[in-house]
């Protein structure tokens, strides 16, 4: 009886730590949306994006469906003032969150609700947006907004507001992370890591790239998790060049796997590893090894070079040399932030810098993705690694305990 005791107690104290924990979660995020409000003296943000929506109020409602058809919305205003235009009777997705919202129905003027009425609609809806704006801004006309449509943006500009890049200021608050936030980080990890280790064990030649990747969604899904961003896993000659998604192609012993989560786990933060194998656990060949060693000395040599403090641009010019057969093949960038999905910054390689660097500086907290793809131009496979971290004063601490291949080093 006192065994039984003991753990109903653990259990009460593990569930309200975690309550308290999203309490002090949905507290800094709100913080921080507000602050970026005050630092562009802007009186108010109007957020469509179903991440920003979910950073700065917790709540969720459809959000593939809803980024592809814009129909709930909210605006903050920079006293912390929260109006929430909601989807169909869908209210209830706001229970249990503790916040004072102004509920009202959404206005949705999409072709595929509106039709040949889109445009009046859309007047009913910028009327009201206007009118809500104007009862809290105090005269001023400076509205943030992240993502809007071209005919609601023309219609709130015609009633003389002026808009402003509310995506920018909804990067820039989620880029530094509370301890809670690394909590839930923590649990979309373990998540992510058990999708791993099944699609390890499940591994085997004659099934197919999708059957293995159905593994990591079953996961994920079973844990409380979201969605999956992409399907890159690809096997055999479609590791090179990267950014093949999954396909009914049947993995052949002895071939290189590689794969990239980008999952949307639980709490709606996104967990991205990327791991390479072979196809059967074979012993990898001369060729297999080495694509591997210089794959993983590029993400630990970055992981080394990169702390708090550190330009954006400085780190670009002291990351690892990508060897000249790799270069044309190599990622898209050296390392991105992440959060509830990728997120700023993205940091350029040197020799993109020009076309597609900018600067800034690296801040503890932030949680990153540090990048490695090697894959020789022409060449018939390639190695896809991928490291998720926190920076700290110290540098970088990985976040997941997904092991890498050392013994093929």
């Amino acid at each position: 009886m006192a065994s039984e005791q003991f753990i109903d107690a653990a259990g009460v104290n593990e569930s309200e730590s975690h309550a308290r924990t999203l309490r002090d979660v949905r507290t800094y995020r709100l913080a921080r949306v507000l602050e970026q409000l005050k630092q562009h003296e802007c009186p108010a943000i109007l957020l469509y994006d179903p991440v920003n929506i979910r950073y700065a109020t917790d709540t969720s409602n459809m959000q593939i469906w809803t980024a592809r058809n814009p129909s709930r919305y909210i605006m903050v205003f920079s006293d912390g003032r929260i109006v929430a235009w909601e989807f169909h009777r869908c209210e209830h997705v706001w229970d249990g969150i503790e916040l004072s919202v102004d509920m009202r129905s959404a206005v949705s003027w999409i072709y595929f609700n509106a039709g040949n009425e889109a445009e009046a609609r859309a007047e009913v809806w910028a009327s009201e947006i206007v009118d809500v704006f104007r009862a809290h801004a105090r005269g001023e006309r400076r509205l943030a907004v992240d993502r809007l449509d071209p005919i609601g943006a023309a219609l709130l500009v015609k009633s003389g507001l002026t808009l402003l890049d509310g995506q920018a200021m909804m990067e820039d608050a989620r880029a530094i992370k509370s301890a809670g936030e690394l909590v839930l980080i923590g649990e979309s990890l373990r998540a992510c890591e058990m999708g791993i280790e099944r699609m390890r064990r499940e591994l085997r030649p004659g099934m197919t790239e999708q059957e293995l990747w159905a593994h990591l969604h079953f996961e994920n899904i079973r844990h409380g998790g979201e969605w999956i961003e992409t399907r890159l896993l690809a096997s055999g000659e479609r590791t090179n060049p990267w950014m093949h998604e999954c396909s009914s192609r049947v993995l052949q012993k002895g071939e290189l796997l590689a794969f990239d989560t980008d999952m949307v786990g639980p709490h709606g933060y996104c967990s991205d590893i990327s791991r390479t194998w072979t196809v059967g656990d074979t012993r990898p060949s001369d060729e297999q090894r080495k694509l591997y060693e210089l794959a993983y000395s590029q993400v630990h040599f970055n992981m080394d070079v990169l702390r708090p403090g550190m330009t954006f641009r400085e780190f670009s010019e002291k990351a690892w040399t990508i060897p000249k057969p790799y270069l044309k093949n190599r990622y898209s960038c050296v390392a991105h932030g992440i959060g509830m999905v990728d997120e700023y910054p993205a940091i350029a390689h040197e020799v993109d810098w020009d076309s597609a660097g900018y600067d800034g500086r690296f801040e503890t907290g932030m949680t990153l993705c540090v990048e490695s793809y090697i894959g020789a131009e022409g060449g018939s496979q390639g190695v896809k690694l991928e490291q998720q971290v926190v920076l700290t004063e110290h540098g970088c601490v990985p976040l997941t305990t997904c092991s890498f291949e050392t013994e093929w080093l």
